[in-house]
């Protein structure tokens, strides 16, 4: 049983990878520690629930890695897909840390399986949680029971008392009661504010509205809105956010990562007007995908299509829900609810700038197309095969990246640039120190991890001192 009228020396508000890294760090650092987590214990972990894996820097292959990737190349991979909006040294310090961060999930109880291959090619880069996002929570909350942290379920922060940048107790809804919970110190690890559509419109108008949600209904942002209202140094573009392209017909909510789509590159993506707007084969999947959600979010009504034929069909994962199919482009633009001459011109006028090449998945190959705009970079084909098959997209939203700004200790600092005396910050409400804007796979868990153990680490031995 929960005692809410003692002094804990953590408290720990989230309820995710973050959360629980933080938690238990601090744990192991002598603190007691509570964790508050706004959802239900079935919802419990925010987006964590729906990941697959994280990307850390490692010397050599390993038993689940089929090859070193080193710090440097992480360094290049991040400058290449933030374009170079990212706080280098905060990054270059996440990157040094997560050379020790596969080892010391798997001292949490945390398993990964052998590495993948096929499109993603993340099998040198990236370490999979055997069981998925899930699996690895449920490992982590384990452990957190057995070093006894306290965790609270269906409890929403909605107040933060706070003077001269010292934490001192959160308002905690619980059964319908408010009630005050004393630590000294706080880890604010509770995730953006994705799944707050009225605040997404706030910068996004009424194109939100069309947004689904690829995660937790429960990230609202209300503890990013209280710290930056209490005087806590934001960080970040409000309209920077981890967006890919999901299935249209997913779920407003918490559709997770089955309604992804992953065959861009083997086909075309068109608009309402059945006209292409950017490059699908510009580079590497994981590196490219998450920019496809905020590319949709720009186009007409805020969804596109994904086209492709018969010799594509096999070659991704595909979403939760079928492909369309046609015999002819013309049928599948009327089964798409767009003009079909209109998209069958489109892909006539794609085939004749194909190039011939050598297709190869798994390379920057030499298949390209030449003097179409926009141009397909790689992995060009001739859409000619019947049948042919198309996925409706909307933006899917997995986080924001407004967020507090913190150092290298995990620290949020406040509006004057000095850092809190006793609060710490981890994971999704952190993360545009590191993703002032794209993604590159697998970089969300690796913030929340890093950035997580460092909070309760740093919690502890504040309380300590």
């Amino acid at each position: 049983m929960v005692d809410l009228a003692r002094r804990y020396d953590v408290l720990v508000v989230g309820g995710g990878n973050a959360a629980l890294c933080a938690a238990i760090a601090a744990r192991r650092g002598g603190a007691s520690v509570l964790v508050l987590e706004a959802a239900p214990k079935f919802y419990r972990g925010g987006n964590t629930r729906h990941t697959r894996n994280m990307r850390c820097a490692h010397d050599s292959a390993t038993q689940h890695l089929t090859g070193p990737y080193l710090e440097d190349e992480f360094w290049d991979d991040l400058k290449r897909v933030t374009q170079g909006h990212t706080d280098e040294e905060l990054a270059r310090f996440m990157i040094a840390r997560s050379k020790e961060m596969l080892g010391w999930i798997a001292e949490q109880g945390v398993r990964f399986q052998p590495s993948l291959g096929g499109t993603l090619s993340l099998g040198r880069t990236n370490s999979f949680f055997l069981g998925g996002g899930r699996a690895m929570l449920n490992a982590l909350y384990l452990t957190a029971a057995t070093l006894g942290v306290d965790v609270l379920y269906d409890a929403e922060v909605v107040d933060l008392a706070i003077e001269d940048g010292m934490f001192l107790s959160a308002a905690v809804r619980r059964d319908g009661a408010v009630v005050d919970v004393r630590a000294a110190a706080l880890v604010a690890a509770a995730g953006g504010f994705e799944a707050n559509i009225e605040w997404l419109k706030k910068y996004w108008g009424e194109a939100a509205e069309n947004f689904l949600i690829r995660g937790t209904p429960y990230n609202r942002g209300t503890l990013l809105r209280l710290l930056l209202g209490k005087g806590v140094q934001e960080v970040g573009d409000p309209t920077q956010c981890h967006a890919v392209a999901i299935d249209a017909r997913s779920p407003r909510f918490d559709g997770g990562i089955i309604t992804r789509l992953d065959c861009v590159v083997f086909g075309i993506v068109v608009n309402r007007q059945a006209r292409r707007f950017y490059d699908e084969g510009e580079d590497f999947w994981p590196k490219r995908y998450a920019i496809w959600g905020r590319l949709i979010a720009g186009q007409p009504g805020q969804i596109a299509y994904i086209v492709f034929d018969a010799k594509s069909l096999r070659m991704f994962m595909p979403s939760l829900y079928p492909a369309i199919r046609a015999d002819s482009l013309p049928e599948l633009g009327g089964k798409l609810g767009i003009d079909g001459e209109a998209l069958a011109a489109t892909v006539a006028a794609f085939n004749a700038a194909v190039r011939p090449g050598t297709f190869d998945h798994t390379e920057l190959d030499d298949c390209r197309t030449e003097g179409l705009s926009p141009p397909k970079s790689h992995w060009a084909r001739r859409i000619d095969e019947a049948p042919f098959y198309a996925y409706p997209v909307r933006p899917g939203i997995t986080f924001t990246y407004l967020g507090t700004r913190v150092d290298r200790e995990a620290r949020i600092l406040m509006q004057g640039g000095a850092p809190s005396a006793n609060m710490f910050a981890a994971g999704e409400i952190m993360a545009g120190n590191v993703l002032g804007r794209g993604y590159a796979a697998g970089v969300g868990m690796t913030i929340g991890s890093v950035f997580g153990r460092v909070a309760g680490e740093q919690a502890a031995r504040r309380v300590r001192n």
